[in-house]
């Protein structure tokens, strides 16, 4: 992710995610907070790993996880995912011969350069390096509206899942 980018969420985020410092201790900042949710949610390490990365508690990288994806799904969800009137969706694939679907599933799989300490958990079937991907389409390519879920292959898929 590119800085700019980076600040943009932070600065989106920011009101859902501001605190302040008490006197029993300072508040985490908030790039601090969203880089952390960030980490964990785009590699498979433990709240123990991502802690020891950011010099935290495992148990503060959960809180703050939460805290962050809370944020994101209040903030952020109506503005960047935006789903289509569902019976124009049904209407859409009865056309295509698809009567009373509501969408479209695909899996595939993305191969990646896996980092060195931890390269066997991204070997799939094959024996290739790669990370599961699942994407979840609406009615046509032109609308736009799509939602990418991640897939980790050492849980279920529904405990994984990000937008």
């Amino acid at each position: 992710m590119r800085r700019d980018t980076f600040l943009e969420l932070c600065e989106w985020l920011a009101p859902a995610l501001r605190r302040r410092d008490t006197r029993m201790r300072p508040a985490i900042p908030l790039q601090k907070r969203v880089a952390i949710a960030l980490w964990k949610l785009s590699t498979p390490d433990s709240y123990r790993s991502v802690g020891n990365q950011f010099g935290m508690g495992r148990f503060t990288i959960g809180a703050v996880l939460m805290q962050v994806v809370k944020a994101i799904n209040r903030v952020l969800l109506r503005r960047v995912v935006r789903l289509a009137d569902p019976d124009a969706v049904i209407r859409g694939f009865g056309a295509l011969g698809f009567p009373n679907c509501g969408g479209a599933i695909e899996g595939t799989h993305i191969p990646i350069r896996a980092p060195e300490h931890q390269a066997s958990r991204y070997v799939n079937r094959k024996g290739q390096h790669g990370t599961p991907l699942l994407v979840l389409r609406e009615t046509s390519s032109d609308s736009g509206n799509c939602i990418i879920l991640e897939l980790w292959d050492e849980q279920p898929w529904w405990q994984n899942f990000h937008m």
